[in-house]
Order: structure tokens, then C-alpha cells, then sequence
């Protein structure tokens, strides 16, 4: 089982070129798009969104629209959703208005917390929760959901603030790698867990995460800029069946 991510050779001079260029767009997009000092208003995927001091941004970052639309057009209607890092609470929202319910939004950043708790009141969706945890650290081992949804961070390396989460997960990836055996513990039986990662992600890393928690993945979607890829997985545990022919 493999995420099929195609990586970067770093001895291709397109490719390193185009990971000295992606860096560059984090530096501008941290320093110079992300406001820290006040809340804006914008509207992605048919949601009138908040957003706060320092949280993700659903539209300028076109990887949330992508995320939120897909989720849009499912049925999900009683299906119970966890959103692991929720930011503006786009996905979360995404999920509930296709009748998902109840629905978890979890951030480790307190702002985002905030910011998603005041959009799910903005758009009337009542069943939207959010709470503020470390990952799955808010969350109950009693807590089951047939749904886990999470973007995390593309990079590895040490953030630089709350804000700089949502982009970096520490140095190799240390802050986000109980995600997958969290969120297979959470899940119902035959729950499935949406996953987006950039072709910026260390793929090889993620692979081994995702088997080591009894997960397959599918990729069911792909968005291309020109700078960048963003896949999109469904991820299923593996059956009894299926581990004992390996």
C-alpha cells in the first residue's frame, strides 16, 4: 500500500527550484497574508466565514474550497464527523451542511477554536462543536465517529507560532505522528477517514504512518496549481480478513 505521491528528486533542478519557490510563498503568506490583529470576512464554498487573528484562511488557501466542496456533495446525513485542525472550521461546516451530525471541530490553536465555534453560529449549524485539543487529546476513547476529516500541515520543521501550524508539524512531522493510530481508535467500524496532503508532504513518512495504523488509502481526488498538487484519500482500516493474507 502506498500513497502513490510522487515525490521530488532533489537533484532536479525544476524540482528544487520548485521547493525553493514553495518556500518562498509560505514566508509571504505568513509574514504578509495571515493577519494576526484583526478578524475578516470572506465566503468559500457557500459559507459566510469569520476568520480570526492568525487562523488558516479557507479562501486565499484554495486547498480548503477543494476539501469543503468534495465533502458538499456527499450524503452525510447521521454520519457523526471529527475535523483533526479545523482552522476557520470550513470542513467541519462543509460536513454538517451535507447533514452530517453531531459534528466535532478539533484545533490545537485556541484562535481557530474561536473562530470555527462563531462560524457554526454565523451559518446555523448548531450541530457543529468546537473544542480545543491536541489532536485527539480533547476527545473521549468512548467518542466513536463514523468520520475523521484533517489536512495536516505539509512540512516538517519547527513552527514559528500557533499561526505557523497550520503549515509546520515539527521536526519530522513530530507534532502530528499519533494522528492516524488516534484517529483509527476512533473510528466506528467501518468509519473511513478523509485525508488531504500536499506533494510537498513527505509521502514515505505518511505511507508508513497510515499502514502502521491498519489504514489502506484510495486517492479519490486531485487539485493541481502551478506551483503545487493536493491529493485527497479515503482512508479505510484493513479487515481481520485482509491482514491475516498478508
Amino acid at each position: 500500500m502506498t500513497l502513490d505521491n510522487p515525490s521530488i528528486n532533489p537533484h532536479d533542478s525544476y524540482g528544487l527550484g520548485r521547493r525553493i519557490f514553495r518556500k518562498l510563498v509560505h514566508f509571504f503568506s505568513y509574514h504578509f497574508i495571515i493577519d494576526r490583529n484583526r478578524t475578516t470576512s470572506t465566503e468559500a464554498a457557500g459559507l459566510h466565514l469569520k476568520v480570526g487573528p492568525g487562523v488558516f484562511h479557507p479562501k486565499i488557501f484554495l486547498t480548503s474550497e477543494f476539501f469543503a466542496k468534495f465533502l458538499q456533495a456527499q450524503d452525510l446525513t447521521g454520519r457523526s464527523v471529527v475535523e483533526v485542525g479545523t482552522g476557520s472550521g470550513i470542513l467541519a461546516l462543509s460536513a454538517a451542511k451535507a447533514g452530517a451530525a453531531p459534528v466535532l471541530a478539533l484545533d490545537i490553536n485556541p484562535q481557530a477554536v474561536a473562530t470555527a465555534a462563531a462560524n457554526a453560529e454565523l451559518n446555523g449549524l448548531p450541530q457543529v462543536e468546537a473544542r480545543h485539543s491536541n489532536l485527539f487529546s480533547a476527545v473521549s476513547e468512548s467518542e466513536k465517529f463514523d468520520i475523521v476529516l484533517s489536512s495536516p500541515p505539509s512540512f516538517g520543521g519547527e513552527p514559528k507560532s500557533m499561526a505557523d501550524r497550520a503549515w509546520h508539524a515539527g521536526p519530522g512531522y513530530r507534532d502530528i505522528l499519533p494522528l492516524f493510530d488516534q484517529a483509527a481508535a476512533r473510528l466506528k467500524p467501518g468509519g473511513v477517514m478523509y485525508l488531504l496532503i500536499s506533494s510537498d508532504t513527505n509521502a514515505a513518512l505518511f505511507d508508513h504512518l497510515i499502514e502502521k495504523a491498519g489504514f489502506t488509502s484510495t486517492r479519490i481526488a486531485t487539485q493541481s496549481i502551478v506551483i503545487e498538487e493536493f491529493y485527497l484519500y479515503e482512508l479505510r482500516q484493513r479487515t481481520v480478513a485482509a491482514i491475516a493474507a498478508e
